[in-house]
């Protein structure tokens, strides 16, 4: 290591894996929205919040929690261009509204980091 590592690891700041409990409020985020497959959920993770990253590991143990809990449902669905079906999620109608409560937390959540990250990189 060197000082110019130390601050070169401030300039570009290492991305944020997502724990469990905010991997569940950012798929209800989207599935709230629109009904999703695993790999475009991490896609549209990567591009709408560059800083954060969701793994498979946390993604398949938020959505094995999400299904217990009953608030989304699964099904196969052929993609256009993609060669085998993908196991697609929704939200259940019935909990729709406390999906849209916990989505609201990703949005808070976001919101609040993204303000942390503008007044860390604001000039003083």
């Amino acid at each position: 290591m060197r000082i110019q590592d130390i601050y070169q690891f401030f300039q570009a700041p290492q991305p944020i894996f997502l724990n469990q409990e905010l991997a569940v409020c950012y798929i209800l985020n989207v599935l709230c929205e629109q009904n999703s497959y695993g790999t475009e959920l991490i896609q549209q993770l990567e591009t709408q919040y560059p800083q954060y990253r969701l793994s498979d590991t946390v993604l398949c143990a938020a959505f094995k929690f999400l299904e217990r809990e009953e608030m989304v449902t699964s099904y196969w669905k052929k993609v256009e261009g993609r060669g085998r079906p993908r196991r697609m999620y929704q939200v259940q109608s019935e909990k729709r509204g406390k999906a849209q409560s916990l989505a609201q937390l990703w949005h808070q959540y976001a919101e609040h980091s993204e303000n942390l990250e503008y007044q860390s990189t604001k000039p003083t």
